[in-house]
């Protein structure tokens, strides 16, 4: 009677227990959301420029001659406003970084680009969405690291910081350059 209660309350303790153990050892990262992608060339797709850029495909990013970041975002996204500067001097020290507008509207695009800069070598509209849901895209901001090979290699949901630059981002940078 008192059995499948009792058993959820111990699984769910279990559970917190092990989220509490791995927060206390600072291994827990809330932005390390499984993909479906690392390992794999990212899916066919084709997407239109936006902001007046050139769009970009698969097959475009299939042998970059360097890594290179995918950075999904959108005008009406307050953390990809906070991670402009970020991905400014990223592009400034010179990674190849390409943008994906995430259902969003020209003008507020185009505003948006204005206001906190465009890092982007290209940009491409997912207008519906479609593309970013064949990426596995949770929100944005979301970056994807895509390696020589056309490989991602890793993906972070979230705006990037100067701490995820610094213990996750370069490191990659240094393995596969």
């Amino acid at each position: 009677m008192f059995g499948v209660p009792l058993a959820l309350a111990v699984g769910g303790g279990e559970g917190f227990y092990i989220l509490l153990r791995r927060m206390q050892a600072q291994t827990y990262d809330p932005h390390a959301l499984p993909s479906p992608l690392i390992g794999k060339r990212p899916p066919a797709f084709n997407l239109p420029g936006a902001a007046g850029m050139q769009g970009f495909a698969n097959t475009d990013i299939a042998a970059p001659p360097k890594p290179m970041l995918v950075n999904w975002f959108a005008s009406w996204c307050v953390p990809c406003t906070q991670e402009s500067v970020m991905l400014d001097r990223l592009a400034g020290g010179g990674l190849a970084i390409w943008g994906v507008a995430y259902e969003d509207d020209a003008q507020n695009l185009q505003k948006f680009l204005a206001a906190n800069g465009n890092p982007y070598q290209r940009l491409a509209a997912d207008v519906d969405g479609t593309t970013a849901i064949n990426w596995g895209v949770y929100g944005v901001p979301e970056t994807y690291f895509i390696d020589k090979a056309g490989i991602v290699r890793w993906r972070y949901a979230g705006a990037l910081t100067d701490d995820v630059v610094a213990s996750t981002l370069t490191p990659l940078l240094e393995k596969y350059s």
